[in-house]
């Protein structure tokens, strides 16, 4: 299987893929990060290319989002290439593979899924953003977790691998490092609910492995790549434990089905903050994991058959290269695929139901003050100290466009200018080994010195009473609807970008698209 970090719909890595799906091996997983390649991607979407083994990917923040909108719920977005959806769980082999899409901004966590085209300069990004209910869905979950994916990196998971060879290679990365900021709280509040026996991101553009000992016995091995280009660490080959009795064939989850179907009536298409139930004594229900007889109840749904249908349908146009092609908005579509998924489960179609609210008139005004996630105020979040996700680093080869490149649009284009290749004063991370890993260039290891000393450091102090003042914040407020946004003016000016000379100077491989 080909797990994906982001959006796979070609990469350069193809012909080794096709030569590894030749070998004899019971099951693997290659590991790789990249993004949707423009110049092929339609080839894959209209059927002339296939993938040469089973992709299942995750979304980033740089992907098509109003194809992968089509499908919140996951699903095929070409022969061969599963999606995920915002957050979804498989199976193969008896393998369980769980992930969650987009990246984590605090200003839209709480919002419901309520974007669709035609976008405006604020909700084509925050389409991308995690929201609180797939977090919430994904804690449901009691059965063990094999493998699961982030596209940004689990808050504080750079405390348990080689902490100083990371910053050596990413020296902008310190100050949040330092104070624990760099990364996903949402993540990592995953990560210590789920406990999987492997978890991989991307998004930092840095090959990084650590191994979460705070999880012992069932610690968690985390492995990131850095870009899929020339010279990089972007592909590793992991083996994985499979059950040889099991279907050779993406499968439902049953667990997961049970618990979409009780979270169901949670689901939120407006632009308005929505707390989930928790046990503060103001909602009847706040557990929502499902019993045996509810994941049996989906068996039986399914005639104990969990095959997922290979039942992939174009959408749009498909591009073609040899014709002059006109600019045209991306318009909202309801992919069959989500029609006969939420039919079969009797689930929200969420694309239907912002359709219908269009139709009804009930559509909240689309204007930029109201939708303006980017300069909005920011809802009392339920994470400690900072919230804003990633990042404040600048990267000193790479000038700030506006607010949110800093973090986002940085993070997968321009914040890895640099490489530190494999020297005698940058040696190789090989200090600790783990069983069941086939390795391609360094292993997926975490080094031991440095994870020991890291684990015993300190948050800021700061982050324990900004902690406690937003715990009695949000005491104080109803959990009912609460309206966000900066409803008097928009998100400030916009800055001018020029970059640094010394990129036309001398062209980085990041720019090699």
């Amino acid at each position: 299987i080909a797990v994906s970090v982001s959006a796979c719909n070609h990469h350069p890595a193809a012909d080794k893929l096709q030569r590894l799906s030749n070998r004899d091996n019971p099951i693997w997983i290659v590991i790789f990060f990249n993004r949707m390649s423009l110049s092929n991607c339609h080839r894959y979407y209209s059927g002339e290319k296939k993938a040469p083994v089973l992709t299942i990917f995750i979304g980033g923040n740089h992907e098509a989002s109003n194809h992968l909108q089509e499908l919140p719920y996951g699903g095929w977005v070409a022969p061969n290439i599963y999606y995920l959806g915002y957050a979804g769980v498989v199976k193969y082999r008896g393998v369980r593979i769980g992930g969650i899409s987009g990246i984590f901004k605090s200003h839209d966590y709480k919002r419901g899924h309520f974007e669709c085209p035609p976008y405006n300069p604020q909700t084509v990004r925050s389409a991308y953003h995690v929201r609180n209910i797939e977090v919430f869905k994904l804690k449901q979950l009691k059965q063990p977790m094999d493998v699961f994916m982030s596209h940004d990196w689990p808050r504080s998971i750079y405390h348990y691998g080689n902490k100083k060879q990371l910053l050596k290679m990413k020296s902008f990365f310190r100050q949040e490092v330092e104070s624990n900021t760099l990364g996903s709280p949402a993540a990592s509040e995953l990560l210590h609910h789920l406990k999987p026996k492997y978890w991989f991101s991307a998004h930092l553009h840095v090959k990084f492995a650590a191994n979460n000992e705070e999880l012992v016995p069932k610690a968690t091995k985390f492995l990131a790549l850095d870009k899929c280009l020339p010279h990089r660490d972007f592909l590793q080959i992991v083996d994985i434990d499979h059950d040889p009795n099991a279907p050779d064939c993406l499968e439902y989850d049953p667990e997961w089905i049970a618990v979409l179907k009780a979270t169901n009536s949670l689901i939120n298409v407006t632009h308005y903050a929505w707390n989930m139930p928790e046990n503060n004594g103001l909602h009847a229900r706040w557990d929502y994991s499902v019993s045996e007889e509810a994941i049996k109840e989906v068996l039986e749904e399914l005639n104990h058959n969990l095959q997922i249908p290979c039942n992939f349908s174009v959408t749009t146009a498909c591009y073609d290269p040899n014709k002059s092609q006109e600019h045209m908005q991306p318009v909202h579509i309801i992919n069959p695929q989500t029609t006969e998924f939420c039919a079969q489960f009797v689930l929200t179609d969420i694309n239907a139901r912002i359709q219908q609210m269009k139709e009804d008139g009930l559509e909240h005004e689309r204007n930029e003050d109201d939708l303006d996630s980017a300069g909005s105020a920011e809802e009392p979040s339920d994470y400690t100290a900072d919230t804003s996700g990633l990042s404040v680093s600048v990267n000193p080869d790479e000038i700030i466009l506006d607010e949110e490149c800093e973090d986002e649009e940085c993070a997968d284009e321009g914040l890895s200018t640099c490489l530190v290749e494999s020297s005698p004063d940058h040696p190789p991370d090989t200090s600790a080994s783990f069983s069941g890993l086939s390795i391609i260039s360094d292993s997926m290891t975490a080094s031991s010195d440095d994870a020991v000393d890291s684990t015993n450091e300190e948050p800021e102090k700061s982050s324990e009473s900004n902690q406690s003042a937003e715990e009695k914040s949000l005491g104080d407020r109803s959990l009912k609807r609460i309206s966000s946004g900066n409803e008097s003016g928009n998100g400030g000016t916009k800055k001018i970008k020029r970059r640094n000379q010394a990129l036309y100077a001398s062209k980085d491989e990041d720019e090699v698209e």
